[in-house]
């Protein structure tokens, strides 16, 4: 089963179709990762797939993809735009485990203030409703990681894989359409003070992620730390290291 190759079937033609798109560098040794985990009937091959790419107002479109039999798919997808925008990241995490299905969509906004909230949450909210009846509430997560999040933030765990392949593709499908709408009309930051507001809030993100990255446990076990470290600073969260 690889339940979140269609979700990158769909999200990198149309990144090519609808952006100026380049490829990204991905540091060598990160393009595939592999490696068996179990033992006897439950030995495992588990397949950690990376893509990359930029656009002019795109800093990094990345994807890592982790295929481990029907007790593990996850697909981790983020956007970072160029550091002169002021355009909120784009981020799914789609991750299924043994214990079910966990689903995070957002626009995450590097502000909170009512002005940006109108030209980046609001416009959002109607894809948020559309589908919040169906896909609940998946409850608490931690109070540290609220500030990252907007209202728009479509949280769930599904209990049906059904669910992941109908509701929760059409919501990605419809969280990304809407976010390159929002890239098409972004126009760049020249205040040097709210270019230095940009980069912190960024920094901020981007340091809080590396540094809490849920999948940090899964990647250690596979792969070790040495490669673990070195995905998550040079490939994953790598803004520190082009600055």
């Amino acid at each position: 089963m690889t339940l979140y190759q269609p979700f990158l079937d769909y999200a990198i033609p149309l990144l090519r179709e609808r952006l100026d798109l380049a490829p990204y560098p991905i540091p060598a040794g990160f393009e595939k990762k592999e490696c068996i985990t179990g033992k006897g009937k439950k030995e495992q091959l588990v397949v950690t797939t990376s893509y990359a790419f930029q656009s002019p107002k795109l800093r990094q479109i990345r994807a890592a993809h982790v295929e481990g039999g029907d007790a593990l798919q996850v697909l981790n997808f983020v956007i970072f735009p160029q550091i002169n925008y002021d355009l909120p990241f784009f981020g799914a995490d789609l991750v299924t485990l043994p214990g079910g299905h966990l689903i995070a969509l957002d626009m995450q906004p590097l502000f909170h203030d009512a002005a940006y909230q109108k030209q980046y949450s609001e416009p959002i909210l109607p894809i948020f409703n559309k589908y919040q009846k169906d896909l609940p509430w998946g409850g608490d997560f931690p109070e540290e990681a609220k500030p990252f999040f907007s209202p728009a933030f479509l949280w769930t765990r599904p209990k049906e894989t059904e669910a992941v392949q109908t509701l929760v593709f059409d919501a990605f499908k419809d969280y990304l359409q809407a976010y390159l709408d929002l890239v098409d009309r972004a126009q760049p930051v020249t205040d040097s003070q709210k270019l230095a507001e940009i980069l912190q809030a960024q920094r901020n993100y981007i340091n809080y992620r590396a540094a809490k990255d849920p999948a940090r446990g899964m990647f250690l076990r596979f792969y070790g730390e040495e490669w673990t470290e070195e995905y998550i600073h040079g490939f994953l969260f790598d803004l520190e290291r082009h600055l």
